[in-house]
């Protein structure tokens, strides 16, 4: 029977339930499951039987142990449940001393409100969500040391889903690095490195830079190096978005020198102005600048900026030919012929370039450009 099965069968037999009663039987089924898996029986607790465990520690009966706090607060328990629930409050218990009929054991360091909402979890489990709210970071290193993984995990959980903040993230950072919870840690750095401006300026930042100065070096150097990442990343995606650009301008060269494109074209080919639109982005700009290199009276290298251009994809152009022979491209055998009189650092340079320009996206598959060509002849 499933959980819809046994909420049925509840409801017709018209038992009233509340809502934490239903969310209990969920869980004695779930735990069921789990405790059959693993071989150690059914276990059927109720929140009535939570609620026993909420009185035996708020009316402290029989209770064989005094737990010290700060300011000279005391907590009553029992060194039964204190032992099974903490291994390190077993051993505390073992090492204390007796006064009268009960045993003393001190733990200080944090309020006495949060030793008790410590205290009452061991119990219960249960606690009170504004209480949890206040005292998390108290929790997690109470559960830390003295080693309840449970409610450690319930303090990170709550931490990572809400009750991280600009004011607190610096005190959960070093709490975190201390108390072995890396997840936390880590989403604690990421808020820090996204926020830095803001979280420089609490006061938990401040009390760090006296308190810890190599932690506040490392962040800093950290955030240092994430910065000079992120201009790494965006440098390398604009210098591929350049190369993207050149290879489809050397392709839309060689459309435009070997198929013709509307009004522009070799001679001898028949132009069709109504035809449909081009499927190369870079041709409309590319036939401006041919038509301009055309006609344009300074076209010696160094003149008019717009023919100096057009001679540099030219030459890239001759660079990434395969057959300058049956090239239609104009000066592509020309440029061919004057690599061999170039000196051999400005040739080299050419050949970076065009390793990039290939590499940026393959072009293999081009009629006049061959990978394998440049690579075998460079």
């Amino acid at each position: 029977m499933d959980d819809l099965e046994e909420v049925a069968c509840i409801s017709h037999t018209r038992l009233r339930i509340s809502c934490s009663d239903f969310l209990c039987l969920l869980e004695i089924r779930e735990e069921k499951r789990t405790n059959k898996r693993n071989g150690r029986g059914y276990n059927c607790v109720s929140t009535a039987t939570r609620d026993l465990w909420e009185c035996l520690f708020n009316d402290c009966y029989r209770a064989d142990v005094s737990i010290i706090t700060e300011n000279g607060g005391v907590i009553y328990a029992h060194a039964s449940i204190l032992g099974v629930a903490s291994p390190v409050l077993k051993s505390m218990l073992k090492k204390s001393r007796r006064h009268g009929h009960r045993r003393s054991i001190s733990i200080c360091g944090v309020p006495h409100d949060a030793v008790r909402v410590f205290i009452r979890f061991l119990y219960s489990a249960s606690y009170e969500p504004e209480e949890l709210q206040k005292y998390v970071l108290n929790l997690l290193v109470l559960s830390h040391a003295y080693v309840v993984p449970h409610l450690k995990r319930l303090c990170e959980w709550r931490l990572e889903h809400g009750l991280l903040t600009i004011d607190n993230v610096i005190d959960t950072f070093q709490l975190a690095l201390l108390c072995d919870a890396p997840r936390l840690s880590l989403i604690c750095y990421r808020m820090i490195l996204k926020n830095f401006k803001s979280i420089s300026t609490t006061e938990g930042w401040k009390i760090m830079q006296e308190s810890h100065p190599m932690l506040e070096k490392e962040i800093v150097e950290s955030l240092v190096e994430a910065e000079t990442r992120k201009k790494e990343r965006a440098r390398k995606l604009n210098e591929r978005k350049i190369y993207l650009q050149l290879y489809e301008a050397m392709e839309a060269l060689v459309h435009i020198c070997r198929d013709g494109c509307r009004t522009i074209g070799p001679h001898d080919k028949v132009l069709k102005v109504d035809q449909g639109p081009c499927n190369y982005a870079s041709c409309k700009v590319l036939e401006l600048l041919v038509r301009h290199f055309a006609s344009c009276k300074m076209r010696v290298p160094g003149g008019c900026i717009h023919c100096k251009r057009m001679w540099q994809l030219f030459e890239l152009h001759s660079h990434l030919c395969a057959d300058s022979d049956v090239c239609r491209v104009p000066l592509c055998r020309n440029f061919k012929r004057w690599r061999m009189k170039k000196e051999k650092k400005e040739d080299i340079k050419w050949r970076i370039l065009v390793r990039k320009v290939l590499r940026t996206k393959s072009i293999t598959g081009a009629p006049f450009f061959s990978l394998e060509y440049v690579y075998n002849h460079q």
